[in-house]
């Protein structure tokens, strides 16, 4: 159980509660990081949930540096937790730019600054991305979310180089539309048909995937995509 524990932010809901389903099967222990837990109460005495709200910088680096003394064999990070907001720049005000960067983006790099000291007292690890499509390409109505993603990406690379010499595997994975409650109240969602849609399992198995790789082998990053894009608009 020591070489398995998994810390994993946006743990509630869609890929982050999938990611959890899949790593308490496989018999890992798992720290669940949320704002609001009542959305996933697993019954299993491996999950450790942790109210945390990642737009909070004090309050992020507060707790996890109280949740990796607590639990000092955790040696997974999957960095997951964040929101959409589609709307012309112009449309956003100061606060809500700093808010959404605080939680897709700085509380990204916050918590692997706080876990890379740790893995690299630990003697390696891994640190694991959720990043977007909006990451490769910026759209319209998505300058902020392609920052955010676009940033994370760069701060992957980076880090990656920074870190493997200290046997810290970083990877980014860049999902396409995936059907789960993110867009709850976007005004879109994707199409209803199976191929409109990537499943949160499935990039919760693409995790899985890239922890179960030979520890010498690092997969930096990995595209996903449906096999159609096909976006529906609330009427």
């Amino acid at each position: 159980m020591a070489d398995k524990c998994a810390v994993v932010t946006g743990s509630s809901s869609g890929i982050g509660r999938a990611v959890c389903e899949l790593l308490l099967k496989a018999d890992y222990k798992v720290l669940g990081i949320a704002r609001d837990h009542s959305k996933f109460t697993p019954n299993d005495t491996n999950y450790f949930p942790f109210e945390v709200d990642l737009k909070n910088q004090n309050e992020t680096t507060n707790v996890a540096k109280a949740l990796l003394k607590a639990h000092p064999e955790a040696n997974i990070l999957i960095s997951n937790a964040g929101e959409g907001r589609f709307n012309p720049i112009e449309n956003f005000s100061t606060s809500q730019i700093k808010d959404f960067l605080d939680l897709n983006l700085i509380s990204h790099i916050l918590l692997s600054q706080i876990f890379v000291r740790h893995l690299k007292a630990r003697s390696g690890g891994n640190i694991i991305f959720l990043g977007s499509e909006a990451g490769l390409t910026g759209k319209r109505k998505a300058t902020l979310y392609s920052t955010a993603k676009f940033g994370l990406r760069g701060f992957s690379q980076a880090l990656s180089d920074e870190v493997r010499a200290s046997n810290i595997r970083v990877s980014l994975i860049n999902p396409g539309l995936v059907r789960t409650p993110f867009f709850n109240g976007l005004g879109f969602r994707p199409g209803d048909e199976k191929t409109h849609a990537i499943e949160a399992e499935d990039v919760a198995k693409v995790i899985m995937t890239v922890l179960s790789s030979r520890s010498q082998t690092i997969l930096d990053e990995i595209n996903m995509s449906p096999a159609k894009n096909v976006i529906k608009f609330d009427s």
